[in-house]
């Protein structure tokens, strides 16, 4: 039963891929969305078939478990519909301030992300009948909404560099495979895009209609639901878009500006309420990683909340989120392909420093976005992760975001060239 439902839900899927108007908007012919949802669709056969059978290996059990808590979920609509109807809003801890909203364990906040997502599995299964790899073909089709999203606007602004932005939007293999999988970054990313292109397209129409404000609160909710401090890096991110899309000519002052008031206000809240403490929420975040000893756990200076200690460990911070794994960090297949792509992308921002384009017009309000969305959200995951494994997959979220943009601001025709120069005269002096 499981090999015919998938089969007919795939063929289906495919169809309504062809016909979505989200999608063929896009530009893109209707063989490359399918081959873009299939592609979606093996990835995440192949992150279940590696949660299955390297799981606890490769500290890939958490898919398989939310596949049991949807079926548990799913059983009770049918037993005891009033509590599956109200087991979300049930708030069983006395915890209060960060420490609940933040918190990595006793707390309501941290509970929710994996029930939400165990609920959306649970609404999943009436229509696969509990099969896991039927459900990737469902998450595949409504996970395919972020990235087509982020390349409908990366397109929009960059629309000489369609192919880079097809290739580093859909096909850097970090993001295809968390994105795909049963787990939150498919969702958590399809929010962010969402953000991304109501923002952009409500600058561009030059009016806020109802159907982007809605775009909007959507992505905003569901960081909420699924990554609390996912919301909170992007909302100093959206409010120096907005402001700097009012005054354009001094869009990178106002960035800089709002980003020291939330540094200051980082550090200094506390003393005006000890429940706004968030240097000690990001410390009890890091010793709750320290604590969960795993294959791909390192030994890393644990953090005081203070000022002092945070600058000290920054380089450390960025180490982490921007450089592992290293070669001597690989110890199975998933560690090896993220070392090699690590790899690969500090090539790109060698070569984007190198080769940096200096006539594209620039959608300067978008790019600031990314570039400081992004620092932020590497900096908050080296500041508190010290496993391997979770490092890469948080991180996978803005792949489609500082990727494509170095990749379209790097002069790759000059490079080519000096390739082909090097070539030459390396052959005639053979």
């Amino acid at each position: 039963m499981e090999y015919i439902l998938f089969a007919v839900y795939l063929v289906l899927f495919a169809w309504i891929v062809t016909r979505t108007s989200f999608f063929t908007k896009s530009g893109l012919s209707k063989p490359q969305l399918v081959i873009l949802f299939f592609l979606k669709v093996i990835a995440g056969i192949f992150y279940g078939w590696m949660g299955h059978f390297y799981g606890n290996f490769a500290q890939m059990v958490d898919t398989w478990n939310y596949h049991r808590g949807g079926l548990e979920e799913y059983q009770l609509l049918f037993n005891e519909p009033h509590i599956y109807l109200t087991n979300l809003f049930h708030n069983s801890y006395n915890t209060e301030g960060l420490d609940s909203f933040f918190g990595s364990k006793n707390s309501y906040w941290n509970d929710l992300k994996a029930n939400v997502f165990i609920k959306v599995l649970s609404i999943f299964d009436i229509f696969s009948l509990g099969h896991y790899y039927v459900n990737v073909v469902f998450y595949s089709f409504l996970s395919l909404f972020g990235p087509m999203a982020s390349y409908r606007v990366m397109t929009h602004a960059f629309p000489s560099k369609k192919n880079i932005i097809l290739i580093t939007t859909f096909l850097v293999p970090s993001f295809l495979y968390w994105s795909s999988g049963l787990h939150k970054e498919g969702l958590i990313f399809t929010a962010i895009a969402l953000i991304v292109y109501h923002i952009y397209f409500a600058k561009q129409e030059g009016k806020w209609r109802l159907k982007r404000i809605l775009g909007v609160m959507l992505g905003l909710v569901t960081l909420l639901l699924l990554r609390n401090f996912v919301l909170a890096l992007i909302l100093p991110a959206i409010t120096g878009w907005l402001i700097a899309n009012r005054w354009p000519r001094y869009n990178l002052a106002i960035y800089f500006g709002i980003y020291l008031t939330c540094f200051v206000a980082f550090f200094g809240l506390r003393y005006l309420s000890p429940a706004l403490d968030f240097p000690k929420a990001v410390v009890d975040k890091q010793q709750a990683f320290v604590a969960l000893v795993g294959n791909s756990s390192i030994p890393i200076r644990e953090l005081e909340p203070n000022l002092v200690s945070f600058i000290k460990c920054t380089p450390q911070a960025i180490t982490l989120s921007a450089a592992r794994p290293y070669p001597s960090d690989v110890h199975h297949l998933l560690s090896l392909s993220a070392s090699v792509e690590t790899n690969l992308i500090l090539l790109l921002v060698l070569l984007f420093l190198l080769f940096r384009l200096k006539n594209l017009t620039p959608a300067r309000n978008l790019v600031y976005f990314c570039v400081f969305f992004s620092i932020t959200l590497l900096l908050s995951i080296g500041f508190s992760v010290n496993n391997l494994g979770a490092i890469v997959r948080y991180r996978s979220i803005i792949i489609p975001l500082v990727v494509t943009l170095m990749a379209v601001y790097t002069d790759w025709a000059r490079i080519f060239r000096l390739a082909g120069h090097f070539k030459k005269n390396n052959n005639l002096n053979n």
